[in-house]
């Protein structure tokens, strides 16, 4: 059974439906790719998921080892390749915390996670990935 089913909508949007839970995200191109801009591009989705994934696995680990990573924040820039084709350059992920009683292995153990989650894996290596932890 699929996981997502996407259906082009024209004039260069798409709507992805969630199939286990129904839920729908739209995407426009870009406004600098012939676009509207008026969604998330698919390539922002990209670095969406990086951050999104990022966050959970930490949230996962922080549950294993009895650590509050609640409203941790994620600011994500996506940058795209000067040359062609057109491609994700680099994307840069700049975590804060709004705890500050963690210890050095708190920290190992969050970052570990963050640099081991399944996007940040999945993506090609020569998508640079910036990666600032906000301790």
């Amino acid at each position: 059974m699929a996981t997502i089913e996407t259906v082009y909508q024209g004039t260069l949007r798409t709507q992805a439906t969630h199939v286990q839970s129904g839920t729908a995200i739209l995407t426009d191109a870009p406004v600098d790719n012939q676009g509207k801009g008026e969604a998330f591009s698919p390539t922002d989705l990209l670095a969406a998921a990086l951050g999104s994934c990022m966050l959970t696995i930490m949230g996962i680990a922080a549950k294993q080892h009895q650590l509050n990573i609640d409203n941790t924040t994620c600011s994500i820039t996506k940058v795209m390749a000067a040359e062609p084709p057109r491609r994700v350059g680099e994307i840069v992920v700049n975590l804060k915390f709004p705890g500050t009683n963690y210890t050095e292995k708190d920290k190992k153990i969050l970052e570990r996670a963050a640099l081991t989650c399944p996007v940040y894996l999945s993506l090609h290596p020569d998508i640079k990935k910036t990666v600032n932890f906000g301790w």
